[in-house]
């Protein structure tokens, strides 16, 4: 199932109402939210159908209650540690890490996302997010920008707790959560544009930690709740910072991930803040 959170356009409703998208239709589904239906074991009545094209799609999970993001493809670590000047750390290949985002700071398909004050190095990270469902499983997969202020993030990291501030204005998810029937996550193709530029292209296929680890390594002392968000991390190229060009974002600019199988997860960068 092609699953969303939408909103009829002559509504404009803040949070939404779930919905199953079958061709260029939505079917209304009798829950509160996405984490409702999948707590009620991805069943619920249906309601009123409406034209794909008459209706707005929102963050398929607007208020996770966690967001984690894992750090799974080799290649970026390799390059990001590259920069930092050392190598790839023996014990990234032991277990899947991760750090916490901010699950209050979640956009959705064409929204608008705000410039981070005392930044000047914005950049945008190409991801898959798996979507828990019931009992602690993965219920869909769905397209993750791991927005980033890079020179906020640089002065962090140096204290050696991780991401903080640089990480924590912004996250996008959308457009819409593809079940594992569908979607099991080994493998789709990855783009991103800006501007229509395509500057990162790479495979899901190319993580070295698998979701079942991923899954694994999350729930480790814990548990999962419906609609915890964790994140594959940043595939091969998928970031300005990999690149070396320093051509980070500027207000105004038009983001575009593309992740075969899910669909195309589109933001617009703000202006910066006092203009």
């Amino acid at each position: 199932m092609r699953l969303c959170m939408f909103s009829p356009k002559d509504r404009q409703l803040e949070r939404g109402w779930p919905g199953r998208i079958e061709g260029d239709r939505v079917i209304q589904l009798a829950a509160q939210t996405l984490q409702a239906f999948f707590t009620g074991g991805g069943k619920a009545r249906e309601h009123a159908e409406y034209p794909l094209s008459e209706v707005r799609l929102l963050a398929p999970v607007r208020h996770p209650p966690s967001v984690r993001d894992f750090y799974a493809f080799e290649e970026h670590v390799r390059r990001a540690g590259e920069l930092r000047g050392r190598g790839v750390p023996k014990e990234w290949y032991e277990i899947p890490v991760f750090y916490f985002s901010n699950p209050a700071a979640i956009y959705g398909p064409d929204e608008e996302i705000p410039y981070p004050e005392g930044s000047e190095e914005l950049d945008y990270e190409l991801e898959v997010a798996a979507v828990i469902g019931a009992e602690g499983r993965i219920a869909g997969f769905t397209v993750m920008n791991d927005w980033s202020a890079r020179d906020l993030q640089r002065k962090e990291m140096r204290v050696g707790l991780g991401p903080a501030k640089g990480k924590d204005f912004a996250t996008s998810l959308g457009p819409v959560v593809v079940t594992v029937d569908e979607l099991d996550g080994s493998e789709a193709e990855m783009v991103a544009r800006v501007n229509g530029e395509e500057r990162s292209r790479g495979n899901l296929r190319d993580m070295y930690h698998s979701w079942e680890a991923i899954v694994a390594q999350a729930a480790r002392n814990t548990r999962l709740l419906p609609g915890d968000i964790l994140g594959s991390g940043t595939v091969g190229s998928g970031c300005i910072l990999e690149h070396g060009d320093r051509r980070w974002l500027q207000p105004g600019d038009v983001l575009e991930l593309e992740v075969e199988g899910i669909g195309v997860l589109r933001n617009v960068v703000g202006p910066r803040p006092g203009t």
